[in-house]
């Protein structure tokens, strides 16, 4: 497995034709590869990727996969192709260290979804969730089959035993494009989950950290990553 990031130019014309479709980014991850493997089986190992916009304006596409990808269309066509390449390493040594007890930093990109009944019955459709506790619920509920609980924090100026979560939305967005054979447009709600992560089964998490969370993952969701905490 490998781990891999390359930064984005979006001042560029087909940089920002790839950042405003994750079906057109989706197509251009796999490119990256001569014959990229989608994971269809729950746990399988598959390409996933993230894009990540940071404060500063920097934009970075991080991805994991199985084969370590060839970014130099990317590079050529959304960013600085004389400077910027991109940069891959190995993930199975981090993967090997992980452990019961540790902390880690984390972010997540999801696409928390819920499924509903209608109210006279049929089929149960998918939904998403749109405010942010219901999307923070909706990670921590998962959590623990992922194989990690969100730390805990006390609450300043109240009794010691009251503690809160270590995890914020830091990022909110909507995109709708269209599917081929789809009759309608896609529409897909993304939420960006910063925090800090205890490990509780460090097999289920290095299965996560390859496989994902959640649906959309063709879609730039569920790839989970993991840093030392500050």
């Amino acid at each position: 497995m490998y781990l891999s990031r390359i930064q984005l130019n979006p001042q560029r014309r087909d940089a920002r034709r790839l950042l405003g479709s994750p079906q057109r980014l989706h197509a251009a991850v796999l490119a990256s590869y001569p014959d990229a493997p989608t994971g269809a089986l729950d746990g399988a190992p598959r390409v996933l990727w993230r894009l990540d916009v940071e404060p500063d304006a920097r934009t970075f596409l991080y991805v994991v996969s199985p084969d370590r990808p060839d970014f130099a269309h990317l590079a050529e066509q959304a960013g600085w192709p004389s400077t910027e390449r991109g940069t891959s390493k190995e993930y199975g040594p981090f993967l090997d260290r992980l452990a019961p007890g540790q902390r880690w930093a984390f972010r997540l990109t999801a696409n928390p979804t819920q499924y509903v009944v209608p109210e006279h019955g049929g089929r149960a459709k998918r939904v998403a969730h749109v405010s942010v506790p219901h999307q923070e619920k909706w990670l921590t509920e998962r959590a623990e089959s992922a194989g990690f609980h969100i730390a805990m924090t006390p609450l300043p100026g109240v009794d010691s035993d009251v503690a809160a979560p270590v995890l914020r939305v830091t990022r909110r967005t909507t995109h709708q494009f269209s599917r081929r054979g789809a009759d309608k447009p896609v529409t897909l709600a993304a939420a960006q989950f910063d925090g800090v992560l205890v490990v509780h089964d460090a097999d289920v998490l290095r299965r996560t950290l390859i496989a994902g969370i959640g649906p959309g993952k063709a879609y730039g969701c569920g790839l989970l990553t993991l840093a030392p905490v500050s």
